[in-house]
Formats: structure tokens, sequence, C-alpha cells
């Protein structure tokens, strides 16, 4: 699939790592070096703008070294970025440790996963079907 990106950043465009990688790692495309306190959330700007086909969204997600190693995770996780949406990508990173977290220009921030989506109608109805689960939820199906 190709989906149309305009690149107004210092770095390449988002590209997979591997074969097999879902999601592609986006950049900071900043001026000057962000601290961000322990439990403090930041814009980060990314400098791309991209134009998805109908049906489709564009998630955003924590990468995982950075939330293991450094805490530093997406207030939002995932964010959407709906089809329709033409503005720069932006992600709203917090930082969960006790330690402050310096994001660096060009730093890799997050993962870009481009996904499929059903656009859905209201069936109202009385009641639904009974299923095995039933009503059960929030750790009813146990720990094991």
């Amino acid at each position: 699939m190709k989906v149309k990106i305009v690149n107004k950043s210092k770095h390449q465009n988002p590209s997979y790592s591997t074969d097999f990688s879902a999601g592609m790692d986006l950049r900071a495309n900043i001026d000057s070096p962000i601290t961000l306190k322990s439990l403090e959330r930041v814009l980060v700007k990314t400098g791309l703008f991209i134009e998805l086909p109908k049906g489709f969204e564009a998630q955003i997600r924590p990468r995982s070294g950075l939330a293991l190693k450094k805490g530093i995770s997406i207030v939002n996780t995932p964010g959407t970025i709906d089809a329709d949406y033409r503005g720069e990508i932006g992600v709203i990173l917090v930082n969960l440790s006790a330690e402050p977290f310096v994001v660096e220009d060009g730093e890799r921030i997050c993962q870009m996963v481009i996904a499929k989506h059903e656009t859905i109608s209201w069936e109202n109805v009385e009641t639904l079907e009974d299923s095995e689960r039933g009503a059960g939820g929030f750790g009813h199906t146990g720990v094991k």
C-alpha cells in the first residue's frame, strides 16, 4: 500500500527495521533537546504529515526499549491518526520514571503502525445473544 507523506523534518522517512516489523519508528524533530522530568508530559513534533486511505488509521505506540530502560511511554497509547487528519504528527511522551529524560533531535520516540479498521452502523436491539463468557469481565477469566 502506498501512503503519501510530506516530510518537513531533518530526518529520513520512517521505515521498517525488519521484514516482519509491524511498526516504523518515528523520530523527534526538534530544534533543541527537551528535558522531560519525572511524571511530566510533552508534545514532541515529528515534522511528518501523512495522507492515509479511507478505512485505515495510524496507531502511535510506545517503543518497548524506551519503556523498559527509561520509563518513557505515550499518554494516549495507542494514539490514533485518522485518515482525514492532515496536520503534523505529534507524540505525547510521558516520563514514568523517577529520573529526568532528555529527548534529542532525531531520537526514535515511538512506533507507528498502519491498521485497517471498519466503519460500523449501530443496530438497536432489546437483547444480545448469550455467550459462554456472558457479562464477565475485569479478571473474570482468572489469573492462570
